[in-house]
């Protein structure tokens, strides 16, 4: 998607385009439109409404929403340099996916180009994130300047195509030493090395593949996305969960859809929120990772069992969500027309599920027994899962982080506000402390986007370039959230760059020590959810 978009073109406030707060702050260059001129556009535009948005949903039929501008994506997605990863947006609000793939920005000119109207005053539902502050821009544009100096793509080069080979090799040079062990111990052991390695894959190329980031060339990118589908896993599934729910919406939860799941009530697909982050209900549902989540008896001993079913992860999500997902055509609150209304993509989906059932199943079958080649498949599956988890998992749910919550029918101006499990925001610490230094501390809503991702994420043994590889960036969920586009091995060298800039903003920063720090602030953040008292 061409990005940054129309921060400085149009303002949208409960539905209507409007000139900035304060229009003495437009500086020459800036793109702000005459609101005069914007009357004479809107009244001159196509006004269209939810339905209607919703109802070009596919990959031949695609329209999305970029801060109150609808756009016609479907020729335009063919000549997408970031390839078809645009039409995920098909039918939806995509202004977050705007905004934080492209740090360069998008011409306002290239969206009027694909404007076909305006969303109807009231449609939509208010947005939980305010787009307000300078604090997203200055640091775009830092880090920008920044991959400048070093002379890097945002995307990949020779250095995460090399590590590529490594895994791949690591990965079927593993299942090949499985097959031929000549005893079932042994071959587990090859097992357990094949799962490390097929986590490796997730997080070190199927993940930069998928987000667009691996490669300049669109196809190189799909091929890399592709190799989730290699392990086991749906790619598709992968697309809606992470960058359709996780990556826009981290750590918030839409307070009415929860109730309503509580009661056993399944709201119309067109009346749910796209909001809402599906890692925190989903992923684990035996386990209460949300301080919105209802507390169960058996959560006390969360963090006991919490390690058992991270090893479970990869297991459930390849034999029950993939195929649920593909069957009915959502995933929870999200719409998934936009990858399977496509023919092609589902020969892919079954294609690849037949294919990977093979040698993972079939070929271990035949040449260790039924019995014992199902025991090396869970067995590779486990240290999958157990490995991926545990890895990941720290990033947003740990001791200290925030989480936010979004519900139309509370006015209270926390709701706005992320919140630790104390109760407490601790911008509102970070804010202070930077005021001291500075007097004329730029202005950032709690519920700025970038600064919302910054509150509910932590990093760990940030700035090191080992660990950076070796956790395919995870140990930098900061800057990744921040810019999923840009490939995980330039993130070491953009740390800095971030770090100062959270700090001049007064937006929190976390980083842990390291891994082990973090997986215990992670085991105490669950048995606290487990057992907290409620008053």
């Amino acid at each position: 998607f061409p990005s940054s978009l129309i921060h400085s073109t149009v303002h949208r406030v409960k539905g209507t385009l409007t000139m900035p707060p304060d229009a003495s702050k437009i500086r020459p260059g800036d793109d702000y439109i005459d609101s005069a001129k914007e009357e004479t556009l809107v009244s001159n535009t196509n006004i269209v409404t939810n339905d209607e948005l919703r109802s070009h949903n596919t990959p031949y039929d695609a329209w999305a929403v970029v801060h109150g501008k609808v756009i016609d994506i479907t020729e335009f997605a063919k000549r997408h340099p970031g390839g078809d990863i645009i039409l995920l947006s098909a039918g939806k609000d995509a202004t977050v996916l705007v905004e934080t793939y492209h740090p360069r920005g998008v011409p306002s000119s290239l969206i009027d180009k694909l404007m076909v109207g305006v969303m109807k005053e009231g449609e939509m539902q208010n947005s939980f994130y305010s787009w307000d502050s300078e604090f997203y821009r200055v640091l775009k544009k830092r880090v920008v300047e920044r991959l400048k100096e070093k002379n890097f793509s945002r995307r990949g080069s020779a250095e995460i195509w090399i590590k590529a080979i490594m895994i791949l090799t690591w990965f079927w040079g593993s299942l090949y030493q499985m097959y031929m062990a000549e005893t079932f111990v042994t071959a587990a052991l090859w097992s357990m090395c094949m799962g490390v390695s097929a986590a490796f894959v997730g997080t070190c190329i199927q993940h930069d593949g998928n987000h667009g980031a691996f490669s300049n060339n669109r196809w190189l990118n799909k091929v890399a996305g592709w190799t989730l589908d290699m392990i086991g896993a749906s790619a598709f599934t992968w697309e809606f969960q992470h960058m359709l729910g996780h990556h826009p919406y981290t750590n918030l939860i839409d307070v009415e859809e929860e109730e309503n799941k509580e009661k056993g009530i399944d709201s119309d697909m067109k009346d749910k929120d796209q909001e809402s982050d599906p890692d925190v209900f989903s992923s684990f549902p035996a386990m209460r990772m949300h301080p919105t989540n209802t507390q169960k008896p058996y959560h006390r001993y969360q963090h006991i069992y919490a390690p058992i079913l991270f090893a479970l992860m990869t297991l459930s999500k390849v034999l029950m969500q993939d195929l649920e997902i593909v069957l009915s055509k959502r995933l929870y609150h999200i719409d998934v027309a936009c990858r399977y209304a496509s023919p092609f993509n589902l020969v892919r989906f079954w294609g690849m599920k037949l294919l990977s059932v093979g040698y993972m199943i079939g070929l271990p079958c035949y040449f260790h027994g039924i019995s014992n080649g199902m025991a090396l498949f869970l067995v590779g599956h486990f240290t999958c899962g157990e490995v991926l988890a545990t890895m990941f998992i720290v990033n947003h749910v740990i001791e200290g982080v925030s989480f936010a919550k979004k519900d139309s029918r509370v006015t209270d101006d926390k709701v706005g506000k992320p919140v630790n499990l104390k109760g407490l925001t601790p911008m509102e610490d970070t804010r202070r402390e930077a005021a001291k230094a500075n007097s004329k501390l730029p202005e950032v809503p709690f519920n700025d986007w970038a600064a919302v991702q910054c509150q509910t994420s932590v990093n760990w043994s940030a700035g090191s370039w080992f660990w950076n590889h070796f956790s395919g960036g995870l140990s930098h969920q900061i800057e990744h959230h921040l810019f999923p586009s840009i490939c995980h091995t330039h993130y070491v060298h953009i740390q800095d760059v971030v770090e100062q800039t959270c700090h001049e903003f007064g937006v929190p920063y976390r980083n842990e020590p390291n891994l082990y720090v973090a997986y215990g602030k992670m085991i105490n953040h669950l048995k606290f959810l487990g057992n907290e008292k409620k008053e």
